[in-house]
This record gives C-alpha cells, sequence and structure tokens, in this order.
C-alpha cells in the first residue's frame, strides 16, 4: 500500500518537494493550499508528467484539509517567504500565526502522522508546530541542516573542481546566521578538507553557505531558493517513509544532548520510520560548542516572543 504525504502549501518549495516525491514514485501526494487553483494547478501539472518521466504517484491539489485525512507524514512549506533584506526572525510574527493554524488542521485529520516543518524561521516554528501538535517530540522535525549541508559540499567541490559526491561534510545549528561549520568533521574521500584548502579560504566558504539563501534572495528580487530545498525535504521523506535509518543534520529536540535542553536545534540524528530516533552526540570543540549553545539561545528568544 502506498504512503500518503501532504505537502502544506503550493508555492515553489511545496511544487518542487512534490515533484521530486512523485517521481520517487512510492507515495499518493496531497498538495494544499488556501489559495484556490494554485495547488489544483500545479497537482495537474504534476501529474500530466507522469507518463514522460515514468511513474505513478498520484496527486491531487485541494484547499480542504479533509482530502489530508489519514496522511502518514505532512510537510509544512506554507508561510511568508524571505524577502530582500527581510532576516528569517522578521517572520516570527507572521509565520507563527500560519504554523499555528496548519498544525491544528494536521492534527485534527492526520493524528498519527510524522510533521517536518521547513518554514522559517525553522527552528522556533518547529519548535511551534511541535507544541501546538501536542505529539512526542520524535515526530516532529525541522530542515534546516540537510539544505544547508547541501550548500557547503556544493562550494567545496567547487573549489577543489571534485565529484560532490566526494564531499563528506555537515554543519549543525540554526538556519543561516547561526549556522555551526564543523571543518573537522569534513573531508574529500576521507581525507581532511584542511588538506586541501587554506584557512581563510574555508572560512570565506562557510561564511558564503551562512548566506546562502540570502544571496538567492538578492539575485532573484522577488523569490526566495526552492529546488535545493525540495530536494532537502524529499531527502528526509525518504529517510522516514523508505525506514532508512539515514544519519541528517536536521532540527530535533533536544534534552540533554550537547548540554541543551528544551529547544530545537540543528543538531545530526538518525531518521527513520520513527522519525527522530536517536541524536547523534558528536565530540565537539569548546568554541564549537559554544556557537551551538548561541545558536540555542537565539531559537529560546524566539520560542520565549512567542510565549510557548
Amino acid at each position: 500500500m502506498r504512503k500518503k504525504v501532504t505537502v502544506v502549501g503550493a508555492g515553489q518549495v511545496g511544487g518542487s518537494c512534490a515533484r521530486r516525491l512523485a517521481e520517487r514514485d512510492y507515495a499518493d501526494i496531497v498538495l494544499i493550499d488556501i489559495v484556490e487553483g494554485l495547488p489544483q494547478g500545479k497537482a495537474l501539472d504534476i501529474l500530466q508528467a507522469a507518463p514522460i518521466v515514468n511513474y505513478d504517484s498520484d496527486i491531487i491539489g485541494t484547499n480542504d484539509y479533509a482530502d489530508t485525512a489519514g496522511s502518514d507524514l505532512v510537510v509544512i512549506t506554507s508561510g511568508s517567504p524571505r524577502k530582500p533584506g527581510m532576516s528569517r526572525d522578521d517572520l516570527l510574527a507572521v509565520n507563527q500565526k500560519v504554523i499555528t493554524a496548519v498544525t491544528g488542521e494536521i492534527v485534527k485529520h492526520s493524528p498519527d502522522c510524522i510533521i517536518i516543518v521547513v518554514t522559517n524561521p525553522v527552528d522556533a516554528m518547529t519548535q511551534l508546530a511541535w507544541k501546538v501538535s501536542g505529539f512526542p517530540t520524535n515526530r516532529v522535525v525541522g530542515q534546516g541542516g540537510v539544505l544547508d549541508s547541501a550548500r557547503y559540499r556544493t562550494f567545496l567541490a567547487q573549489e577543489l573542481g571534485v565529484s560532490m559526491r566526494d564531499i563528506t561534510g555537515y554543519v549543525l545549528g540554526g538556519h543561516g546566521d547561526q549556522m555551526v561549520p564543523l571543518p573537522r568533521y569534513t573531508s574529500v574521500s576521507g581525507k581532511p578538507i584542511t588538506d586541501f584548502i587554506a584557512p581563510d579560504r574555508l572560512e570565506e566558504i562557510i561564511q558564503r553557505t551562512r548566506d546562502g539563501g540570502a544571496e538567492i534572495v538578492n539575485l532573484l528580487k522577488l523569490g526566495s531558493a526552492y529546488e535545493a530545498p525540495g530536494a532537502a525535504l524529499v531527502e528526509m521523506i525518504d529517510a522516514i517513509l523508505l525506514d532508512q535509518k539515514r544519519v541528517l543534520p536536521c532540527a530535533a529536540y533536544l534534552e540533554g544532548e550537547y548540554g541543551i535542553s528544551g529547544v530545537y536545534v540543528g543538531v545530526l540524528i538518525q531518521l527513520g520510520a520513527g522519525g527522530v530516533e536517536q541524536i547523534v552526540d558528536l565530540d565537539l570543540t569548546a568554541a564549537e560548542s559554544a556557537l551551538l549553545n548561541q545558536s540555542a539561545d537565539a531559537v529560546r528568544e524566539l520560542v520565549d516572543v512567542m510565549g510557548i
């Protein structure tokens, strides 16, 4: 029996996620949005590509949450997009209302699902979705590190002129400005990245990774990144619905790991059929730990502002 996945928000990220997921051919998809015609049109367009790309996934577009009932997994992409000059934190007030309303509908119609949140600021919005849902923490996870790590690996591969598949590297912490780079855990086919790139140049690449989303926003003028975020979401969906037990950097609820408690922070986790099945506790230096705690403090500030 096929899995059922709902993608909330039929904008660019939601559309990219739905298309990539349909091409995986193991789940049926519901694309939902408050804008009449938008999810229906995108769903029909994706469906009509099936005979060409060769998949049998069914996809419908709707404005009615009743159509999402019984979903195994729900992805929340809805909310205000980031605009030039706008920080992720500026999105807090408007997106708090959106996530609260959306999560309530999800719980009503799919009480047993796993939720992935991508709406920014993602760590705080993930904590909000968890709080509103009443779900156990393992069933609510945020996307952030998967995307940032992909950007990091992309820039490193371009710098070295090697295949992106041969770059291993992770970033922890918040999405964007609060990112915690881990050059010590970054390698090229098993060799440390510091053997290939000088420290000053590596720091420039790390800073470009931090600014990765803003760089695209400034180039597009009227939009934000969507293809890489969509791909990052589907990597997480694969890990959960195919029970791949992937080790990926995501926003997860910490209860003492890394000396942090009571907040969602980007860390390495094992992601499988149970959602967040394990927190991978890396051995961090004092400097790395300090950065991760700063990232956690930034999330706490947003959580306090939201009053949750």
